[in-house]
């Protein structure tokens, strides 16, 4: 037996082990110590009531021999896949039903793609950048390239002619910036992608945080993009399913001459069995009027705490991006504190947790993340505890 050696390139994933273990050791030192966590990227508010309606109906199917569902198409209900189509559709994006592919998230499309590429391809990504973009391809012993994100550049960078890559990995809202592509952003890299005859790997799980008219929610609003471009879409945080598992891949027939869209059914005919029944009715019911009313409510209530926290920011003059159309604000460290060492300070003075940009890559060094995804009185706290400390 030989096992993937390209296992051992990978670093330990050291960031929130740490995080953890710092907390702990706090809190056990400090029993007194009230932390409030905004470093979380998980969800915390309930599914939209008609969500849980579809839910309940279809496990009651599940009960009758009738209505009974064993094995569904792998690649998701027609039920879903056209109610996403008509999700696309509404924003004038046009698309086959059977350029829709629903996963059980966008994480493990993300990762499971790469089985049509070869290892000899060459990825770029951003720095800081999501890690698993970087350690899928590391498993694999893929080359990685970096383009660099940076205060100058508003963390939104431009492709460079001069340098080649063939997968190019995009994140818009950005995981862990915030940052936002406008349309000459998306453009830029679009054209890129099309004259390398590269495909971008367009992660937008966070689209729904959206809310300014004139920013792109889909690579797909971009000319030249269906030649070029595969998106991945999640019900994480648009609905709250980070622990019901649902999302979408969108892989249009005319990348590649239709090869990848063939390639990409084989694949998943081949190695997944689809996602359950149930779950794909709550997620149909996210599409409803009832549906999208309700969990616009619940992004309202995220991005409340998104403003209250940009409004602390900037009442203390800290640099940062994000905290608008997006539910992440990505912040300078002030004083010239390492992401580190304001980790440390932000909870031993005022006992507040946030996430350390380094551990994103190395241009994350002297940045910080703080998330929206939490309780609104927390978040209150939270933003004068930081008013108080950061005042000083």
């Amino acid at each position: 037996m030989q096992i993937n050696r390209h296992y051992e390139d990978l670093t330990e994933s050291y960031l929130f082990s740490t995080i953890a273990h710092k907390v702990s050791a706090f809190q056990q030192a400090h029993p007194e110590a009230d932390i409030i966590r905004l470093g979380i990227g998980d969800v915390t508010r309930p599914h939209a009531p008609a969500v849980i309606r579809a839910l309940h109906d279809a496990v009651d199917d599940q009960g009758r021999q009738e209505t009974l569902h064993g094995y569904g198409p792998e690649q998701g209900y027609d039920f879903l896949k056209q109610a996403v189509q008509k999700y696309y559709g509404d924003r004038s994006i046009e698309l086959d039903a059977d350029e829709i592919f629903i996963s059980d998230g966008a994480k493990s499309d993300l990762g499971n793609i790469l089985d049509l590429f070869s290892s000899d391809n060459t990825v770029l990504v951003p720095d800081p950048v999501y890690p698993v973009y970087v350690d899928t391809n590391l498993m694999a012993g893929r080359k990685i390239v970096y383009v660099s994100a940076t205060e100058d550049n508003g963390f939104l960078p431009l492709p460079d002619v001069r340098q080649h890559a063939d997968i190019i990995y995009m994140c818009s809202p950005n995981n862990p910036t915030g940052a936002v592509y406008d349309r000459a952003g998306l453009t830029a890299w679009v054209n890129y992608a099309n004259e390398q005859g590269a495909v971008i790997l367009f992660d937008a799980a966070y689209e729904c945080f959206i809310s300014e008219p004139d920013l792109p929610r889909s690579i797909f609003e971009i000319e030249g993009a269906k030649t070029c471009s595969i998106e991945f879409c999640s019900f994480s945080k648009m609905a709250g399913f980070t622990g019901t598992r649902c999302g979408w891949t969108i892989v249009p027939k005319a990348l590649a001459e239709g090869k990848l869209h063939a390639m990409w059914l084989r694949r998943q005919t081949t190695k997944f069995n689809g996602v359950p029944y149930i779950v794909q009715k709550g997620a149909a019911a996210v599409f409803t009027p009832e549906g999208m009313a309700e969990i616009q409510h619940t992004l309202d209530y995220y991005r409340e705490n998104a403003r209250v926290l940009s409004e602390t920011l900037d009442e203390l003059g800290i640099w940062y991006t994000g905290g608008k159309n997006s539910p992440y604000l990505w912040l300078k460290c002030p004083n010239g504190m390492d992401s580190w060492t304001f980790f440390d300070y932000l909870l031993e003075e005022a006992h507040v947790v946030g996430t350390p940009g380094e551990g994103f890559g190395a241009n994350g060094k002297d940045f910080f993340r703080l998330t929206a995804f939490g309780d609104q009185e927390r978040t209150r706290e939270a933003a004068e505890r930081l008013r108080c400390l950061l005042r000083k």
